[in-house]
């Protein structure tokens, strides 16, 4: 009994999901790209299938065999289904951190490397094929594509350099959108005879891009959004399966943007934005399903575009494959020409890091066509307003060009990496490797003696084993050169690179604690990306400057500290003050693994002066979080220990899951406890998911009571002064006010330093100081422009309102005239919190208070000409 209908579609795909699974293998043995022999079986399968047809032998295969031929997906619907998935994933599995510093790269192969490839293969067919110019170009369009599957299944099995993997992984995310946004433009002037106006046309492709962009980062930072609120894994997931197609139809269908570029950007956002948004075993989760995902439509692609390969080669005569033998030619010209004559261009211009010549001549080598190629010949062969000749001539050439380009470039792909030596480790990698071998084999060599000896071997047993380790321990420190392969600033900046590496590996470790903030996660994996990032380009410099940008307040804090300031909204800047804190808290905590990774993991394999460098590093980086997290926990203790305390907790219970976990691997307790324990704990650590209130007026009255200043203040006035009183977090360096402002207001200094220079002398104001109480006085303008030297906290007070103060509590004014005798007299040094005994500089407290003298004593700074 034949089988058909539905019946036969789903025999076929399982039977090619067969194919898939033992080519794989066989592909492995025969060191032959998977993605080549996924072709040749493809086209076996198509012949076999035509042969069956016309057979009367093979009847009861007749059904199977239609299916195969006649499968009910036309081009349109083969790019739908898997062309999303395809480039989706692509974008999930990219560093998109490390890729930004290749966009130029990426951007010349992806776009402007298919523009041109499309004019020189359709000018070079032009005077050959006898068919219009436009059809020659629109030939050149669909094998302009290239297909990066087999380039990067081979660089990743023959251990590639990654920056070469990663540049043919980058192209292909836009690509397949440069060339369908040309076809798309010169198809219809085949089948409507429609004249192209090239600025229209370049107006169009740029809105497209640039349209598409914006669509798919929108839509995937609102897919992110939903992720969080959901908290869910499954549902998480899911929403990653239903992302890439929302956005290609959406932009594709509806807005009129190109598909490909949305979901790419919808998958980068997801990539960059993932791991801190959902909870680390989801996000691996996430990843493996995709990529097992993918490789089902990447494999069923390729075969079933490879089946149609005999159906699109009927009637194919000798000069065809002349002119294949042209267009094949042209392609590989083109593509050299971009990259040998362009890619130093973006060197010279430092627009891209250089590319060196074993990379170029692997890329041009490399550019392979596949299924993207073949679809697209399948849509003009199967539009009704394209002429036979056309759909003839476009079906043949192109699908002979990517068997040219499989079964030439992809079976010879694999030896030329090898003959270039671009399997090989980089210098540096390669005496790491030497250095952590000979320390590594050592230890585990006394491992293996411990618990022989443990476990009662025989020293015959043993001996052979424990010599082996000790032999190749002796070889690899023999030809270890560490020392002399890389110099002291080499290794300090590996050792930086390794830190923040950890660092980002013990925060996403750290986030699966639930009860955490997702945006404080994200801040501070984001930090320690780019502290990777700026190490590896600029050294200590780079790392350095990277983590100052994390303590630095960010935008959306300055933007809630305006709101609180001029419009009186608190909860904006309460929001982000619990952020912060708990930001602050996590780092510390971190910083203190860091340190002990540091001291037993990295000196031993750096050496002990690489250490000492390194943690003088982190010590300042550490002092300047402390001093952070110091001035916040002075005004807010009570949240201070709240946030600890909740912390705590927090690590206490998933200590609690892992002994449990330990407790049933070992079969100490049954699966019916286990749950049952896990349940009780699910409970507690959902009571801890709800944010805690953080009250940002906490303490100020009461820091207004002890302050010298407003000593004598009645409790009444002290209150009402409390609550029309804002606050001000300031950083290092941030500018209170600039020379020759109008100070508009007072700033009382609760903790914390900051520094102006006025007549060729430093001022210095700490802990208990006024900041322009003279200048609001008498409506002086600022004399020197005034600096935070420290983190402070900072009470900001208007000028109206102190003016009215000191009229109606006169004691104010003379309070401030004893501090300034006091100082003067040597009696009150300048200090970072209140209370403390540290003197800051020698004489910098006489001039602290100049600014805060009566009118008489100081004279009046002159106006600045207007």
């Amino acid at each position: 009994m034949a089988v058909t209908g539905l019946a036969a579609v789903l025999l076929v795909i399982a039977l090619l999901l067969v194919v898939v699974s033992t080519v794989q293998p066989i592909a492995r043995k025969l060191e032959l790209s998977e993605t080549v022999l996924l072709a040749i079986v493809g086209i076996i399968i198509g012949s076999l299938a035509d042969v069956a047809l016309r057979s009367s032998h093979t009847s009861a295969f007749n059904g199977i065999a239609e299916a195969l031929l006649d499968f009910p997906l036309n081009s349109e619907e083969f790019l739908l289904i898997f062309l999303p998935a395809l480039v989706f994933q692509g974008a999930l599995a990219i560093d998109v951190r490390r890729l930004a510093h290749e966009t130029g790269t990426v951007l010349l192969l992806a776009v402007v490397a298919v523009v041109i490839a499309t004019a020189t293969i359709g000018f070079a067919l032009y005077p050959f094929a006898q068919m219009p110019l436009v059809v020659c170009l629109l030939l050149g369009s669909i094998v302009a594509t290239t297909d990066p599957s087999a380039v990067a299944g081979i660089f990743r099995d023959i251990g590639a350099a990654t920056r070469l993997t990663r540049l043919v992984e980058g192209e292909a995310l836009l690509n397949d959108a440069a060339a369908i946004s040309i076809f798309s433009i010169l198809l219809p002037s085949v089948t409507l005879h429609k004249a192209i106006h090239l600025g229209d046309a370049l107006i169009s492709f740029v809105v497209s891009f640039v349209g598409a962009l914006i669509v798919g980062v929108v839509v995937g930072r609102l897919t992110l959004v939903m992720m969080s609120a959901i908290a869910s894994s499954a549902a998480e997931i899911t929403l990653t399966v239903a992302l890439p197609y929302v956005v290609y139809i959406l932009s594709d269908e509806i807005l009129g943007v190109s598909g490909v570029v949305a979901t790419a950007a919808a998958g980068l956002t997801l990539s960059v934005y993932g791991p801190s948004t959902i909870r680390p075993q989801t996000w691996l989760f996430l990843n493996q399903l995709w990529q097992q995902l993918v490789f089902w439509a990447g494999s069923l692609v390729f075969v079933l575009a490879s089946m149609l390969v005999p159906r699109l080669l009927v009637g194919m005569t000798r000069w065809d494959w002349v002119l294949i033998l042209i267009a094949s030619v042209a392609g590989l010209a083109a593509r050299a020409a971009v990259v040998f004559g362009m890619l130093p261009l973006l060197a010279w211009t430092r627009l891209s890091p250089p590319v060196p010549t074993p990379f170029k001549v692997t890329m041009v080598w490399g550019g392979l066509r596949g299924a993207i190629t073949l679809a697209l010949a399948l849509a003009v062969t199967e539009n009704e307003h394209v002429s036979t000749p056309v759909a003839h001539f476009i079906g043949i050439i192109a699908t002979g060009f990517v068997l040219i380009t499989l079964l030439v470039n992809g079976t010879t792909l694999r030896s030329l990496v090898l003959f270039l030596k671009l399997d090989r480790l980089s210098p540096i990698d390669e005496a790491m490797r030497h250095q952590v071998l000979s320390i590594g084999l050592g230890n585990v060599c006394n491992r293996a003696k411990e618990l022989g000896d443990e476990l009662g071997f025989s020293a015959d047993a043993t001996r052979s084993v424990v010599d082996h380790l000790e032999r190749r321990a002796e070889e690899e420190q023999a030809a270890n050169e560490f020392d002399r392969a890389l110099s002291d600033i080499q290794r300090v900046n590996l050792a930086l690179i390794t830190i923040a590496s950890q660092e980002r590996s013990m925060l996403l470790d750290l986030f699966r604690m639930q009860g955490l903030s997702r945006r404080v996660m994200e801040t501070l994996l984001r930090s320690s990306e780019a502290a990777i990032d700026g190490a590896r380009l600029e050294g200590r410099l780079g790392y350095v400057r990277a983590l100052r940008k994390r303590l630095s307040p960010s935008l959306r804090f300055k933007a809630a500290q305006w709101v609180h300031n001029h419009l009186r909204l608190d909860r904006p800047l309460m929001l982000c003050m619990a952020e912060r804190f708990e930001m602050l808290m996590v780092a510390h905590f971190i910083s203190i693994s860091l340190t002990r990774f540091m001291h037993e993991r990295l000196e031993p394999t750096l050496g002990s002066r690489i250490g000492e460098i390194v943690a003088e590093v982190l010590s300042r980086q550490r002092k300047l979080l402390d001093e952070a997290l110091e001035t916040l926990r002075l005004h807010y203790h009570g949240y201070a220990e709240a946030l600890e305390n909740r912390i705590f907790r927090q690590i206490a219970l998933r200590l609690e899951s892992e002994e449990y976990t330990t407790l049933l691997s070992e079969s100490l307790i049954s699966d019916e406890l286990s749950r049952e324990l896990l349940k009780e704990l699910e409970r507690r650590r959902h009571r801890l998911i709800k944010r805690m209130s953080f009250d940002l007026r906490s303490g100020i009255e009461d820091r207004l009571k002890h302050a010298a200043i407003f000593k004598g203040l009645p409790g009444a006035e002290l209150h009402d002064l409390a609550t029309t009183t804002s606050l001000r977090f300031v950083a290092p360096q941030e500018v209170i006010c600039r020379k020759g402002r109008k100070m508009g207001a007072i700033y009382f200094i609760s903790a914390g330093l900051a520094e102006s220079h006025v007549a060729g002398a430093d001022v210095l104001y700490g802990a208990g100081d006024l900041i322009g109480a003279q200048e609001a006085l008498h409506g002086w303008r600022c004399p020197g422009t005034i600096r935070a030297v420290q983190f402070g906290h900072f009470m900001v007070i208007t000028a109206s309102r102190f003016q009215r103060l000191i009229e109606d509590y006169p004691v104010v004014l003379e309070n401030i005239q004893n501090i300034l005798r006091k100082r003067e007299a040597g009696e009150r040094p300048i200090a970072l919190l209140p209370g403390a005994n540290r003197k800051v500089e020698d004489d910098a407290g006489k001039d602290a208070l100049m600014l805060l003298a009566p009118k008489s004593q100081v004279p009046p700074p002159s106006e600045p000409k207007e």
